[in-house]
This record gives C-alpha cells, sequence and structure tokens, in this order.
C-alpha cells in the first residue's frame, strides 16, 4: 500500500498500482495549474479533497518500481478529472490489445 499526502499532514492510503495512475493524472493536472477535487470512498467513509498546485502533495510507494500504466484507465479517471464532478476511482478496464 501506498500514500498520497496532501498538505501539512493529510495522509491517504491506496493500493500502489491505482496510486501510480491517479499520481499521473493528477500531476498532469497540477502541471497546467488546474485545481480539482478528488472524492473515494473507503470501508470507514467518504472522502473528497479540494487538490491546489500551490499545496504540497508526495506519493509514497511500498514497492520501489511501479506498474506498466493502463493507457485506458489513465483516460478514464482523465476523463472524471475534467469534469464538474472531479476524480473519482473506477475500476480498472482491461489492458487494450
Amino acid at each position: 500500500m501506498g500514500h498520497l499526502n496532501y498538505g501539512s499532514g493529510a495522509r491517504f492510503t491506496f493500493d500502489d498500482r491505482l496510486l501510480t495512475h491517479l499520481r499521473t493524472v493528477i500531476l498532469a493536472k497540477l502541471n497546467l495549474q488546474e485545481s480539482l477535487v478528488f472524492t473515494w470512498s473507503d470501508d470507514q467513509q467518504q472522502h473528497s479533497i479540494w487538490l491546489h498546485p500551490s499545496v504540497p502533495v508526495h506519493f509514497e510507494f511500498d514497492e520501489r518500481s511501479t506498474d506498466e500504466l493502463n493507457p485506458a484507465w489513465i483516460e478514464q479517471l482523465l476523463a472524471f478529472a475534467n469534469s464538474q464532478g472531479g476524480l473519482r476511482l473506477v475500476e480498472e478496464p482491461p489492458q487494450p490489445s
């Protein structure tokens, strides 16, 4: 399990594979100086955070290397990130052939 650290002390846990894809999408938006809302649920509650380019974000992974990215999943996550509802988690689609 990896961690998304945001601002001064917020720490959220995600599977390394998912976190790799989230990192790609979140950094793409922040690199363009675009803010976004990110919403997800875990066993206890639903979370929403407002990601802004001026707030530090740090990704920590348990594994030293990350899996290959699934372009279809990146496209889906980016579509949500660019929508009014913001980034939210969806199941990983099959890898394109």
